[in-house]
């Protein structure tokens, strides 16, 4: 399992964006980690609740369609009540078509967080996938474009190429920026394959026997496994840190 200390050292992302959102807003004032916190979970709760009004038409049209748009902005920031109440909605197809790894997913996220409801619903959804709406993904056109990632892949001898490329090709699937995939697995791997740490940790990603299987991957030496598995668990662990990384 990747250590905290690279998690650390590689994230931030969604605190730092941010920081530059909210100082850019009222640039005389530095916005704190603990202010940006406290906006995000602030905004969370206001989309929650506006969800919850058009899910049961209280003081407005009914619109469950609607209000699973909100519930994701809301579960985007980190809220673990929208990812419950979206999670259910997926579990019923209520304003959504039916999706059971989604529903997994999101009440993994929201257990994961604290919410008790989701806890109990975990034991009727399955294995957690990683899988989640396409609300939940920043669009890979904009992922991509931050990052020169050919650049830097095409000084790559050709077997790291391939790694590379699978990682920058998964990791938008799964919610993850490719130049963040990329920074962990040379940090964890150097992109090689059939690493084995001291702990047993495995491949391109280092994960761990009890991760491996945890996240489904039968085969860890096999790279494109491996790296599906060590994004669904960078996945899980950027809704259980509410991406402070």
């Amino acid at each position: 399992m990747p250590s905290v200390s690279v998690w650390r050292r590689l994230g931030r992302w969604g605190l730092f964006s941010a920081s530059l959102l909210l100082c850019s807003v009222f640039p005389s004032h530095a916005a704190s980690k603990d202010e940006v916190a406290s906006a995000f979970a602030r905004q969370a709760r206001y989309l929650a609740e506006e969800a919850l009004s058009y899910e049961h038409g209280e003081g407005v049209r009914r619109d469950p369609e609607h209000a699973a748009v909100l519930y994701c902005e809301s579960a985007r920031l980190g809220d673990p009540e929208a990812m419950y109440a979206l999670g259910w909605m997926y579990a019923n197809a209520r304003g959504v078509v039916r999706n059971d790894e989604y529903a997994g997913t999101l009440f993994a996220m929201a257990a994961f967080l604290g919410n008790a409801h989701a806890e109990k619903m975990t034991r009727y959804t399955g294995d957690y996938t990683g899988a989640v709406p396409d609300c939940l993904h920043p669009p890979a056109s904009t992922l991509l474009a931050e990052w020169p990632a050919d650049e830097l892949i095409a000084a790559m001898s050709g077997d790291r190429q391939r790694i590379a490329r699978l990682l920058v090709e998964h990791a938008p699937r799964y919610g993850i920026r490719p130049r963040f995939a990329l920074a962990i697995a040379l940090a964890e791997s150097n992109l090689n394959p059939s690493a084995l740490s001291p702990k047993n940790a495995m491949g391109v990603m280092q994960l761990i026997p009890e991760t491996a299987e945890r996240f489904n991957v039968r085969k860890p030496l096999d790279p494109e496994e491996n790296i599906k598995g060590g994004l669904a668990y960078l996945r899980w662990l950027l809704a259980y840190f509410e991406g402070d990384i």
